[in-house]
């Protein structure tokens, strides 16, 4: 494609394109990095971003920038085509999916497909080799279901939802519209329930389900387990790296974000807008407030107000916890300083 081609694309997007020189208005066939782009490939620049001298050294055919007049001038000279947008990052997303559209399946269903009873299957759904559908589920059109999945009785899946190979779906889960279930995903799994008695543990039933609202995208290997009663709800927009577990009766609100081996104890809430980094954990009937972020390896054992911005173990503001992070190193030396100052007393 043609470098004007993808400009003229990316005008009816989201980046914001603002102005663009074309050079000799090259042929793109692939997109790279800024440090390993070659020829007939197309690259980006953040504003801010640390690759500055990677920008005088790359062999990219085209650039995405910012909206800084030395960069574009720069680029210029050197006989490169680029446009500069408001977003580049965004820019490079939507120039991915114009070079590397994706495949969709045949709107068909395998012969080796096993379907039970009483289920209802829209318009142009793709069900692939070795899917299991259990009785009395609803599988909505322009859905796509890759090999290998499984899906128990009383499934509902929305719209345009796509499940890739080998996730599972346990009774009476609820998949909205436009979701994505990454491969051994486990949606509506049994909470981790057990009564303590004299006789060792008593599984308490969970007769719940898990509802997965419209555009969330969950990662390979994270589980989500049903409640003993009631519902485990996951926000619209939200999306969820792999390995992540969500315990039964948790509730995530809208467009949070979820790193992962991040951990959710049971019934507790996450507010709109949430951003937990990698291997945050998540107490027991917490309630995190909506726009928190809590960076990496936070344990959140109380109550956090909306929007904070929280780090440590257990979780503190994140000021203080870069002053505390700042003197563990000189805890000996302070010890040692408190010993001798007893000693002189």
């Amino acid at each position: 494609m043609k470098f004007l081609d993808i400009i003229n694309i990316l005008k009816n997007g989201e980046s914001g394109v603002l102005e663009f020189s074309i050079s000799n208005n090259p042929q793109i066939y692939q997109a790279a990095s800024l440090e390993k782009a070659t020829e007939s490939q197309i690259s980006f620049l953040e504003e801010g971003s640390y690759l500055l001298q990677e920008l005088n050294k790359t062999n990219a055919s085209a650039l995405i920038l910012p909206n800084k007049k030395e960069l574009s001038n720069n680029i210029t000279k050197r006989k490169i085509a680029w446009v500069t947008v408001k977003e580049p990052r965004i820019a490079f997303a939507e120039i991915l999916e114009i070079i590397y559209p994706k495949i969709i399946p045949i709107k068909d269903i395998h012969n080796s497909a096993i379907i039970g009873t009483n289920v209802d299957i829209g318009e142009h759904v793709s069900i692939g080799a070795n899917v299991t559908i259990a009785s009395n589920c609803k599988i909505n059109s322009e859905v796509i279901i890759h090999p290998g999945v499984v899906i128990y009785n009383d499934v509902t899946i929305g719209s345009g939802s796509e499940l890739h190979s080998n996730c599972v779906l346990h009774p009476h889960t609820n998949i909205g519209k436009n979701c994505v279930i990454h491969s051994h995903a486990v949606i509506g799994s049994e909470g981790f329930g057990f009564i303590p008695t004299r006789k060792g543990w008593r599984k308490m039933p969970q007769t719940g389900k898990v509802i997965i609202q419209n555009n969330v995208e969950i990662g390979c290997g994270t589980t989500v387990d049903r409640p003993a009663v009631g519902e485990t709800v996951i926000g619209a927009g939200t999306k969820i790296d792999n390995l992540v577990q969500i315990g039964h009766g948790v509730e995530i609100g809208k467009n949070c974000a979820m790193a992962a081996q991040v951990g959710i104890a049971g019934g507790a809430k996450i507010g709109d807008g949430v951003i937990l980094a990698g291997q945050v954990g998540v107490g027991n009937r917490v309630n995190v407030g909506a726009n928190v972020i809590a960076s990496s390896k936070c344990g959140i054992h109380a109550d956090i107000e909306a929007g904070q911005i929280i780090s440590g173990f257990p979780a503190m503001p994140n000021k203080l916890w870069l002053r505390c992070s700042a003197n563990f190193k000189r805890l000996p030396e302070i010890a040692k300083a408190i010993r001798n100052l007893n000693r002189s007393n």
